[in-house]
């Protein structure tokens, strides 16, 4: 895998060789890259994932199994920009697979990192120059835990 001179470094318990295969799972363009495992001198235990670096659809990451010192927040979220109604429920359905779902597309996965799982449609809806239009949406939206496209459109259509 080729370098970036920024890549997001996640930090995980146990779990990143784990997570690593699962996130690549969900997306093409998506593959586990090199995997630094410990060696005797630890921390963690000898022959486990240390790093592991991998891409999602073509952008670079690398966990660390670093234990339990630190833990995600919503401060960090990962964005998936969604085409269809479709592709939101298929990622809402296996991010929240031992996660959590949350408020207005958002949840914590099963490792704890924050998603948002956004139609491609509700930036443009809010992005509307009618201010009438894009407050509906927002309201629509502050009232959903996994997006709805039919509900947002419905209330951008609505006088």
């Amino acid at each position: 895998m080729a370098r970036h001179k920024v890549t997001p470094f996640l930090w995980f318990d146990h779990q990143a060789e784990e997570a690593a295969n699962f996130y690549v799972s969900l997306f093409k363009n998506s593959r586990v890259g090199t995997v630094t495992r410990y060696g005797a001198a630890g921390p963690g235990p000898a022959g486990s994932a240390m790093t592991v670096e991998f891409e999602l659809d073509g952008v670079p990451f690398i966990a660390l199994n670093g234990g339990p010192h630190f833990k995600f927040t919503e401060a960090f979220s990962m964005s998936i920009d969604c085409a269809s109604q479709a592709e939101v429920d298929e990622l809402w359905d296996k991010l929240t697979a031992g996660g959590s779902p949350s408020q207005c597309g958002w949840l914590k996965d099963r490792y704890g990192l924050s998603w948002q799982v956004v139609p491609a449609a509700l930036p443009r809806m809010l992005a509307d120059p009618d201010p009438a239009k894009s407050q509906r949406v927002m309201q629509a939206m502050l009232q959903m835990t996994k997006i709805e496209i039919a509900q947002l459109k419905a209330a951008y259509d609505s006088v």
